[in-house]
């Protein structure tokens, strides 16, 4: 379609005449098939919900369709309303409406559902095996013709992927405030997702993929390579870099995609196993993984070989995890460090496969036997962690990558309890490395999209933060030396490490100063015309951003990793200090029930007010978190919201005091 078309396409929203029915595309990775939870009569009410989209003379004829996508599949996606146009990143200029703000929030949708980026494009799921952008394309269609009309007068409201409306506000409040899943609290089980969203009433927004500011596997890999750069510098002896060092991990579909290729950055040689072929063949396809092996005796006889030659090498095995550590266990092939970042937060609807069946087999087996399946799947947890017990008495270093693996282990009844019966054998990443080292000083997965689509724009956006960065290290206190370093290293890399998967961005960790000096200098450079208009955004895996007692919040120990405060507080605050959209989510990569994370996005466009809204709302959406764990009693949070005072007069926040434990006698 030529790009006169699309537009008219996204402003027409849901069209008037219906469009022909698509056929089933066998060629793209799509999701599995959903167990069927919903009655008889709740049957009935999804496809009510469904046909409310159109007008009552379409209801006949597509009442026939949406029962038969609910049975075939367990959700009503509307397929038939797929656009005939390719959904990527565009240059902001090529999309419709009145209000740049909107441009950049269809931009941001688009990259979303690209076909490179999208884990199940066709039922608009971006990563995590259920992390939706919308809950079908009626939504979608509806939601872009909604931005298209927008002014800088409206506020589009967005109920877990429905398009509420537009609302009179004004032009510094949030153009999108974006909810996913919140539910109430006695309604926010596993069985309650598959049910509502069955229903249509609500959906999973993971992080980053309900929110519009998922960048492909690279949104991970900047926090991937820190944590296994300080997981290598925790089990070095002589301060030795991970040259020759094993890293066993499994996971290559969305955010776990970036496993490879930050092993490959960090210096070591890494094994990640995936169970759905294209998965690995998109990884692979993409440059993220080296080799790809599916014989297990080669695997091992390949794995020695690197260890002798001390390569940078990735391989793929395509097989299920459970037998790379059995097979490594029984060869004695050392494996140095060792985690997981499969779906568990979803484990039984395709977030983790049983071994000894294959993905067919598995999906056959989810959506006809769900009972066996989640049996299936707790016998192979129980082996998974066997495994890695056998390994870490070997000396392996496991940690739990905060995908729910040791608590849905836990509940699987393996071995993985310390001798507290509360605490987990292996600590969370969070608590040893993220946490202590970066949550806690305020670094975290700042990033930017290039919304001109342009890749000279980015390689000057790397060139403008690289330069911010060497001038604040010259500055930065002792305890923050080695992040900054880091920092500087990973940017100065990042166009070498090919990184771009979709639309030109960038991810890079920084503390409050450095995201609001490089936004700044962004800000100068588009008002200067040396670059177009910057969408600014960070993962919600943040400082501020998610509570998580099993993952973000992991290191806070006062009690209060169980509240979700600092994320309500923190969407709340991005709101009214100026950000372009704001979301709020219940799930994420942990799991339903298990964490509340927020999100927002920011459009710079080189105006007073754009510098403005940077530095309020970046102070805060950082600073927000750092007094959080700072009353936590965290020692690195109280060092650094000390800091922040000094350098601004306006903030004044509660310290704690410290009480000596000898008070108590133990």
């Amino acid at each position: 379609m030529i790009l006169e078309d699309i537009q008219k396409d996204i402003q027409e929203g849901i069209p008037s005449t219906l469009p022909p029915a698509q056929p089933y595309d066998s060629s793209v990775n799509h999701a599995p098939k959903r167990k069927q939870i919903l009655t008889k009569a709740e049957e009935k009410l999804a496809l009510k919900n469904a046909l409310r989209y159109f007008p009552s003379e379409q209801h006949a004829e597509l009442l026939p369709e949406f029962k038969e996508e609910l049975e075939t599949y367990g959700r009503i996606y509307m397929y038939r309303l797929r656009p005939n146009y390719k959904l990527h990143a565009r240059d902001i200029k090529e999309y419709p409406g009145k209000c740049d703000q909107a441009k950049a929030i269809m931009l941001m949708i688009h990259n979303n559902l690209d076909y490179a980026v999208a884990q199940h494009p066709h039922e608009l799921i971006t990563y995590g095996g259920n992390g939706a952008v919308f809950q079908n394309w009626a939504q979608y269609r509806l939601t872009m013709k909604y931005l298209s009309e927008m002014t800088d007068e409206q506020t589009l409201a967005m109920y877990s992927g429905h398009p509420m409306g537009l609302f009179p506000s004004h032009k510094d409040a949030p153009r999108v405030v974006v909810t996913n899943g919140m539910m109430i609290p006695n309604y926010s089980k596993p069985d309650d997702w598959e049910k509502f969203n069955a229903l249509g009433v609500t959906q999973y927004g993971q992080m980053t993929a309900g929110s519009f500011m998922y960048i492909g596997p690279q949104g991970i890999v900047h926090g991937t390579t820190i944590t296994v750069l300080n997981a290598g510098r925790k089990i070095a002896v002589d301060g030795e870099d991970l040259a020759g060092k094993l890293f066993v991990t499994s996971g290559l579909g969305g955010m776990s995609g970036a496993q490879p290729k930050a092993g490959n950055i960090a210096g070591c040689i890494t094994v990640c196993a995936e169970i759905n072929e294209k998965a690995t063949n998109t990884r692979h396809s993409q440059g993220w993984v080296d080799e790809v092996i599916s014989d297990l005796d080669e695997l091992v006889t390949r794995v020695k070989t690197a260890k002798a030659n001390k390569e940078v090498i990735s391989i793929a095995y395509q097989g299920n995890i459970v037998d790379v550590w059995e097979k490594f266990d029984e060869e004695n092939v050392k494996v140095d460090l060792g985690s997981d970042q499969t779906s568990l937060h979803n484990p039984w609807a395709g977030g983790y496969y049983p071994v000894g069946f294959s993905l067919e087999e598995s999906n056959q087996m989810m959506a006809e036997n769900p009972d066996q399946f989640k049996e299936e799947v707790q016998k192979t947890l129980v082996r998974h962690a066997n495994a890695v017990n056998n390994h870490t008495a070997k000396g392996t270093y496991f940690f739990d990558y905060g995908n729910a693996f040791l608590l849905e282990a836990s509940r699987a009844g393996a071995d993985i309890m310390a001798e507290n019966g509360i605490d987990f054998k292996y600590p969370s990443y969070v608590q040893d490395i993220m946490g202590p080292m970066c949550f806690d000083f305020g670094f975290g997965p700042f990033r930017w999209v290039c919304a001109s689509n342009d890749p000279a724009d980015l390689l000057k956006t790397d060139e403008i933060a690289c330069q911010v960065l060497e001038e604040l290290q010259k500055e930065s206190p002792a305890e923050i030396q080695q992040q900054m370093s880091d920092n500087i290293q990973w940017i100065k890399g990042a166009q070498e490490n090919k990184l771009v998967v979709g639309s030109q961005a960038r991810i890079l960790y920084a503390d409050a100063i450095g995201r609001m000096k490089i936004a700044e200098a962004f800000n100068k450079a588009i008002e200067n015309g040396e670059i177009g208009p910057v969408v600014l955004g960070r993962d919600h895996h943040d400082v501020s951003g998610t509570d998580s007692p099993y993952r973000e919040t992991s290191n806070i120990y006062d009690g209060s990793q169980f509240t979700a405060d600092m994320a309500i507080q923190n969407v709340i605050g991005d709101s009214f200090r100026g950000a372009t959209w704001v979301s709020i989510h219940n799930g994420g990569g942990v799991g339903w029930g298990e964490v509340i994370n927020g999100g927002f996005g920011m459009l710079l466009d080189g105006t007073a007010d754009a510098d403005r809204r940077l530095k309020n709302m970046l102070h805060w959406d950082v600073n927000n978190g750092i007094a959080r764990r700072n009353w936590a009693r965290n020692e690195g949070a109280m060092f650094a919201i000390k800091r922040a005072m000094e350098m601004e007069p306006l903030l004044k926040v509660t310290v704690p005091n410290l009480v000596d434990d000898k008070l108590f006698g133990e």
